[in-house]
């Protein structure tokens, strides 16, 4: 037994360990820097790579309040106009249904009660207003978050222009595409164009939106964004964080825009 020990002690001294190679990271597993994204022309054709602003798809992406003004804007879109009738509202019911005694039954004094048939409702819903309000500051602050977040996870694409000379659906679905979107995509255009507006409106999983009315909503709705080039300064204009100090921006109009996308 101790001559055994001893052989298994040497053994073990001269098997020489594995050495451990150095893991070499290639320049494509390198992470990608998300503000660069892929830049293409009017036919698709991938161009390089744009660089977005900073200001915009750069910020820090705030879980809370994305989900604080995604609330919001599907709260201000209720109507609030449901409404049910009470027993004081309901028609009918002034004579008593039958005898108090000697039926076998409940003593009822109107069918208008809530437990019979056809009676009123009892705490039903009445007309309301769910609207919430919610920082001017917080509501970019949102916006910028999701567009952050966007950019993060790769789903940002940026076009030069549509070269639609009229409406067509089946180029507009051919360059969707080429570009390479295998899911739902919210198109950016910096301002109304209804060639491109016609192209794109039969197509389920696209949607127009302007730039100065980008919502929250939509950006959760759409995985990914195609921003025409024009619309990024539009973007940078309206949900830049802006200093209280100085007063009211020049360009600061968004609030009206947001309440007509919420109703």
């Amino acid at each position: 037994m101790p001559e055994e020990t001893e052989q298994t002690e040497k053994t073990e001294k001269t098997t020489p360990k594995p050495v451990r190679k150095k893991r070499t990271v290639k320049a494509e597993e390198k992470r990608h820097d998300p503000l660069h994204v892929p830049y293409f022309d009017a036919a698709g054709e991938q161009q390089g790579e744009l660089a977005l602003p900073k200001t915009i798809f750069a910020e820090r992406p705030n879980v809370a309040v994305m989900h604080q003004a995604y609330v919001r804007q599907v709260a201000n879109a209720r109507q609030g106009n449901a409404s049910t009738k009470t027993r004081a509202t309901v028609s009918g019911g002034g004579a008593k249904p039958y005898r108090q005694k000697g039926t076998g039954r409940a003593r009822h004094g109107s069918i208008r009660e809530p437990s019979m048939k056809g009676g009123g409702k009892v705490f039903g819903p009445k007309p309301r207003d769910y609207s919430q309000r919610m920082p001017r500051q917080m509501r970019r602050l949102a916006l910028r978050s999701a567009l952050s977040q966007k950019a993060i996870d790769g789903q940002v694409r940026v076009i030069e222009a549509f070269g639609f000379e009229e409406p067509k659906t089946g180029a507009a679905a051919n360059l969707l595409e080429t570009i390479g979107f295998d899911n739902t995509t919210l198109i950016v255009l910096p301002a109304p164009n209804l060639v491109i507006s016609r192209s794109f409106e039969n197509l389920p999983t696209s949607k127009i939106v302007l730039a100065r009315n980008m919502n929250i909503r939509d950006l959760f709705t759409y995985t990914y964004l195609l921003l025409a080039k024009d619309s990024i300064e539009l973007l940078v204009e309206n949900f830049e964080k802006r200093s209280r100090i100085g007063g009211k921006h020049e360009h600061d109009h968004d609030d009206e825009h947001e309440e007509e996308v919420a109703k």
